[in-house]
């Protein structure tokens, strides 16, 4: 892990001793953005996006931080092994920052940032930060985050915003407020945080959610989309067993259509936000992929004379009576 000091704005020797608080910015991508190669070759200034990187050290240099993690700066893209390691580190990296500021470039504070105004309330919610795959992530991991506006005002704070940031992303006020409550939700319901999220690569519509599930796999690009989506659920499969991993729905799918267990992309679970993971005090047999597909147990029920269903081990609240058994049909599986 690299990081940037923040007097100078020059990369920590990697010799030199980390510090053991840090600072960690999370952003969009925009044009020009200051990387690695800039800083090592002595001319970041000449980037437009410089005064982004520059107005991030100032910030943290003033809350008495002296290196600040930014990805494009301390990430050695011409290094394979070193993305793959970062991409699988990052995660933990914005877990353990101090603080985590958040720069909305797209939110204008020309009109002032009072969030209890339903004006700023909506620009502040249409900002493409809402929008990417990675920033899901630097959102839930680090336990403070500031959101900053694009001249960097100050907006507020994660836990200042959470019943806001909660309606914008659908993420429960209570993991908001505490990162280590995550992992008491299920499978489905993480997975439809994403569904409107996307990532300039395919693959990384997958990648981005590995922390969020804390598995690690290798980066393939060139693989597409599809693939690193059923790897990281493959992934998943090996460390939990939650069924609600298969309570996703394809909307608008004829009856006719047919589709393995696995989803395709996070947007299969728009529906799935309620589902909870299921404390089955009793074992079950373990679900697992085989050189024949997927090896699992479920309860069959007939439906009709060539239809089954099969149910999952992942209720709902009872108050949404449509989805409580969700249901796995197949046909003339007898």
């Amino acid at each position: 892990m690299r990081l940037l000091k923040t007097d100078t704005i020059d990369l920590l020797p990697q010799l030199e001793r980390q510090p053991h608080k840090y600072a960690i910015l999370s952003h969009t991508w925009g044009k020009d953005e200051v990387i690695f190669e800039d800083l090592v070759n002595g001319n970041p200034e000449s980037k437009p996006a410089y005064d982004k990187v520059k107005f991030a050290c100032r910030r943290a240099l003033a809350d008495n931080y002296s290196c600040i993690w930014i990805d494009n700066c301390c990430i050695d893209k011409s290094s394979s092994a070193e993305l793959s390691e970062a991409i699988n580190s990052m995660y933990v990296w914005y877990e353990q920052a101090d603080i985590c500021y958040a720069y909305l470039a797209d939110v204008d504070a020309n009109t002032g940032t009072d969030i209890q105004s339903a004006e700023f309330k909506s620009r502040f919610a249409r900002s493409k930060w809402f929008k990417r795959g990675w920033t899901l992530q630097e959102l839930l991991a680090p336990g403070e985050v500031i959101f900053f506006a694009k001249d960097w005002t100050v907006i507020g704070k994660k836990s200042d915003l959470r019943g806001v940031l909660s309606s914008i992303t659908g993420i429960d006020e209570d993991i908001l407020e505490d990162p280590q409550k995550l992992h008491f939700a299920s499978i489905a319901k993480r997975m439809s945080w994403a569904v409107d999220r996307e990532t300039t690569r395919p693959e990384d519509l997958a990648y981005c959610l590995m922390g969020i599930f804390s598995v690690n796999m290798p980066m393939l690009y060139g693989e597409g989309g599809v693939k690193a989506y059923l790897r990281l659920q493959e992934e998943i499969m090996k460390q939990s067993d939650d069924q609600s991993l298969f309570a996703w729905t394809l909307n608008g799918a004829p009856d006719s259509n047919k589709h393995g267990l696995l989803a395709d992309s996070p947007s299969a679970f728009r529906s799935s936000h309620k589902i909870m993971p299921y404390e089955d005090y009793e074992p079950h047999r373990p679900f697992q992929m085989t050189n024949r597909g997927l090896s699992i147990e479920l309860p069959l029920s007939r439906l009709s004379d060539d239809t089954w269903v099969a149910a999952l081990d992942c209720p709902v609240p009872q108050r949404i009576p449509t989805l409580v058994s969700w249901p796995y049909i197949c046909k003339s599986c007898q």
